[in-house]
């Protein structure tokens, strides 16, 4: 479970009518956290249907409050996903962690407590759990984070493409030692990356080759800054290495088992955050 760290597109949002408080942001990603258990239930799309919202409004609830823990998400074993990764919902322990961290987190210091928090398979196989199931403690979705899009696609979940030209919105795209799922492209062609990658779980935006800030930094720089203040204040590099776009290899979803109703996929990566933060 090698890792590759982040470091780190249309136009910044502008006059947006999204969530301003935190309670206003709870209740965005319908959480319950009044309830004094050890989770937070994830998000239903219409009607409780598996869908392409559901999959990214998922992913989005452990962005800028989870750690990046080497093996979180996976079994003691290290062969498959661990009760971490097949909870539904955040287990409070990963809250209570990151809450106790500041700017100088050493995720080595911090190997292998399995539920602290998350690597990048086990966030991409909690995702997929939470996706899928209806209770916690069944067969899991974690895997090598170099194979597991190719795994997916054997698992019938979509079309696996070695090296695409192109990276669409929900996108999983597995490379040497990493797993990240895309947001999609800008115009300056950098990519909007949600991934667990230390410190942890957050947007970022690959770089350019002239080392110039890309659109895609630009754009998960002010949604952390707005809705995840806490943790871009601590950890405030969002550019991630131009190599995340090369070399790569992308399960690409299904419509037959992702329908996309609202067409994220035809959406720029601005677009794509407006809706999900509306």
């Amino acid at each position: 479970m090698a890792v590759l760290l982040c470091g780190g597109c249309a136009e910044s949002p502008q006059e947006q009518q999204l969530p301003e408080t935190e309670s206003e942001m709870e209740s965005f990603l319908q959480l319950d956290m009044s309830e004094d258990v050890s989770e937070e239930t994830a998000p239903q799309s219409d009607a409780d249907q598996v869908s392409m919202k559901k999959m990214l409004q998922t992913a989005l609830l452990p962005v800028g409050g989870t750690m990046y823990i080497w093996g979180g998400g996976w079994n003691e074993e290290d062969t498959g996903a661990g009760e971490g990764a097949t909870t539904i919902g955040i287990p409070k322990q990963w809250a209570e962690f990151a809450g106790k961290q500041d700017a100088t987190y050493d995720y080595k210091k911090h190997r292998y407590e399995l539920m602290n928090g998350l690597d990048c398979s086990g966030y991409v196989g909690w995702i997929m759990y939470n996706l899928f199931e209806q209770e916690s403690g069944l067969d899991g979705y974690v895997y090598k984070s170099t194979d597991i899009a190719e795994t997916y696609s054997e698992r019938g979940f979509g079309e696996y493409l070695t090296e695409p030209d192109e990276f669409l919105v929900g996108d999983i795209v597995s490379m040497k030692g990493h797993v990240w799922i895309s947001l999609g492209m800008c115009e300056d062609g950098s990519a909007v990356v949600l991934h667990a990658s230390p410190p942890g779980v957050s947007l970022c935006g690959t770089g350019l080759a002239d080392g110039s800030e890309s659109q895609a930094v630009r754009l998960a720089r002010e949604y952390m800054e707005k809705y995840y203040p806490e943790w871009q204040t601590k950890f405030p590099d969002r550019e991630v290495n131009k190599s995340y776009l090369k070399n790569v290899n992308v399960l690409r979803w299904s419509n037959d088992i992702l329908p996309d109703a609202s067409e994220f996929q035809n959406m720029t990566p601005m677009e794509v955050l407006e809706l999900l933060f509306e």
